[in-house]
This record gives structure tokens, sequence and C-alpha cells, in this order.
């Protein structure tokens, strides 16, 4: 059904004339603009509010894309003129340049439709420059394209869904707007960032009651509203977790654990800290696992009081780690456990030789300090040492 500006209802085959129509000056309408219905146009698999081309709620308004898609591929460009959640107005980006196309929809309420008020069409503009980008080619448009990509791999890298995008509309996105586009399509298939911290607790038991004796800490902070505390809800803070088949597995590994954290590069960034043990045949373990606010002190020390207490029972531990002040004040502390003679401590020698390299420059320089930190006896230490401070005293003392 086609409805003018006063809201009166017009039959669709009257052509109805309007100030700004067509170069024929007649106004022509397609069969798939006369009816909009919502609920036929919700976004499949995807629970929330109808949504037509006039809005576009959190879930994307399939309407719209398609609306888009369709100009996309006839490589026309058109801007927003007005969009909320009851009218939506496009022109052509060379509306007054030599084209009239123009298009006006409402929201008709009651009867749950989107109704066009008024369409200029078609396009009588011609290209004026040849462009490798759409603008209407937004991230909405591309996440839609891309989720059955994402729901099926969900690492798959943003390299493979741009070239994907721009084979399938004949425009090449940037990457920064394909990259939107994979987190808006995570954020529908798997939940947004809030949500997933939300279903931290739900995760947590879930493991408990799955694999009976897991262990896993849930540390929150107490939300202050204006001074007040607001007991109805919490942020979280650190979560330590560990499996039974991991603190098992453990007992029969080498006498010695990796620590290292790695830098979270989500929406509330963070630290994940883990614990690496090694079989008797050299393969690597992870015993356990932490997410902290960041490396410092006190989230070491919630890492490793933990760790200790749980997974690494036995004495005559080795501890490797690099030189973070957080990990040695956390070592050092008098209560935690992992003091000699029961925690030994060494040094991971992939970070000491990256920092060696960045004082002392040469491939040479640094291969000699890490064949004397991986000898075996104090001999060959001794016999790759000299060598080193034969090259460079300064060196050795770096090393010392």
């Amino acid at each position: 059904m086609i409805a003018d500006d006063s809201g009166d209802d017009i039959g669709a085959s009257e052509p109805a004339s309007a100030g700004g129509g067509s170069s024929s000056g007649v106004q022509q309408y397609h069969p798939h603009f006369s009816s909009l219905d919502l609920d036929a146009m919700r976004q499949p698999g995807v629970s929330g509010e109808a949504a037509g081309f006039g809005a576009r709620d959190a879930e994307g308004s399939a309407g719209m894309i398609e609306f888009q898609v369709g100009h996309i591929r006839r490589g026309v460009q058109y801007k927003v003129v007005e969009s909320d959640y009851r009218r939506y107005i496009g022109k052509c980006y060379e509306f007054g340049n030599g084209c009239t196309w123009l298009i006006r929809l409402s929201l008709r309420q009651r009867k749950g439709i989107w109704e066009v008020k008024r369409y200029n069409g078609p396009h009588t503009c011609l290209a004026s420059s040849i462009t490798s980008d759409h603008r209407r080619l937004d991230y909405h448009v591309i996440s839609a394209f891309i989720m059955p990509m994402v729901r099926a791999d969900a690492s798959v890298s943003i390299k493979v869904l741009l070239n994907a995008t721009a084979s399938h509309y004949g425009f090449r996105p940037t990457y920064r707007r394909v990259w939107m586009a994979n987190q808006k399509a995570v954020a529908l298939i798997y939940g947004d960032w809030n949500e997933s911290y939300n279903e931290l607790p739900r995760w947590v038991l879930g493991v408990q009651v799955t694999m009976p004796s897991s262990i896993a800490v849930l540390r929150t902070s107490p939300v202050r509203i204006g001074g007040q505390l607001d007991e109805s809800q919490a942020y979280f803070h650190r979560l330590f977790w560990t499996f039974p088949p991991c603190i098992e597995a453990f007992r029969h590994c080498k006498p010695l654990v990796s620590i290292d954290g790695t830098h979270l590069y989500g929406k509330y960034g963070g630290t994940l800290l883990v614990a690496i043990a090694q079989d008797g045949n050299s393969n690597i373990l992870p015993v356990a696992f932490a997410l902290v606010e960041g490396e410092n002190a006190e989230s070491w020390s919630f890492f490793l009081s933990h760790l200790r207490q749980h997974v690494t029972l036995h004495p005559g531990l080795l501890v490797i780690s690099d030189r973070h002040n957080g990990i040695k004040a956390a070592l050092e502390a008098p209560d935690g456990g992992w003091l000699p003679p029961a925690v030994y401590r060494a040094f991971c020698i992939q970070h000491v030789a990256a920092n060696f390299a960045l004082t002392f420059k040469g491939k040479d320089a640094r291969r000699l300090l890490v064949n004397a930190a991986y000898a075996k006896t104090k001999v060959e230490f001794d016999y790759w040492f000299d060598i080193l401070r034969s090259e460079d005293p300064a060196m050795c003392d770096w090393a010392n």
C-alpha cells in the first residue's frame, strides 16, 4: 500500500506526481516498496523487536540491510537525510545535480508496517567517479553477510572476511569497518562483553557441576553509586580456575612450572595469567589460569597463592618466569609459600635474551648468552661465558 504525505491511502496502481519526481514527471513505485511487514523483516534466529527501514535495533534491521544491498549491487550512492524509529528519508548523492531519486518512509504503528510516503525514481544520475568503496556498505550490511562465516569459525581473520566481502559486493570496505562488523556478528552469536561477564558465575557453576573437584575462585568488587553501596550488582575483579585432570597430571610432570601473562585486547582489557608444566617428554601442559586486571603484585599474589594451594603442592619446585616486579614481589612474600627451600626461581631465557638484544646488538652475542644459559654442566657454562667475556666484558656484567 502506498500512502501520500497526508496519510490517506492511495491505490498502488494510481501514480502520484511530485515536485521532485523522476525525469519523466511520473512517480513510479516498485512492487516490493508497496508494503513492508515488520514481522517478516525480523532477522532469522535473533530475538527482539521487529525492525524495518526506519529503525535499526540492537540486532540490526533486515529491511534496511536489504534496501542498502540493492543499491550497493547497482553501484549507486545515496545519503540518509533523516532516520529514526518513525521515519526514514534517503536522497541520491547527486540529488539536485542531475538526479531526482528520493524515498520517504514512515511507520504505521497501528498496522505494524512501514509505508512508502514518497518515491522518486529510478536513479537518473551517472556515476561521476569510480570508487573502490560504497558509502552504504556499512558494518551493519557487512555483519549480516559475514554472519555464517563467523558462526562457522569465530576465529576467522579480518583479512579473510574483508576479501570475501569485496568479492561478494564488488566494493572493498576498510579494515576497520570489517572489524566492527565482525564485532557485531560475534556479539549477536555469542553475546556482547557485558553479557559474557554476567555469565561468569553460571560458567563457574557449570564447570563445577560437570567436572566435580574443579577449582574456581571468583572475586568481585562492590559498586558504589553516589557514595552508597549498591548490593544488587558487582564488578568483575579476578578469576582463578584449574581442572582436576590438570592437578592430577602435574603430579607426574617435572618439578617445574613456567608462569607468564598475556594482555587481553577486548573491550575491558585485562590480563590472562597462565601456569605451564612439562612432562617427561618435554610436552607442555597448561595447569592453571587466571583473569586479572593487569600484571601487578596483588594480581600475581592472587594467582600464585591459589596455584600453590591447589596445584603445586610438592617441595623442591622450580618456578620459571620473566623479571616482572609483580612476580618478584609475590614470590618473595614471607607467607606465600614460594621461598627456598620449598621453591626455587629461574628466569626465562627467551625473555632474558630479548632484553639482552636491546642493549647489545648482533646475533652472535645473543647466541653465546643462550648457549651459556642452556648449558647442563658448570664446565660447559664457563666455556660459553668465557667466550662472551672475551667479546665484551660488559655483556657478562649485564648477565650477572
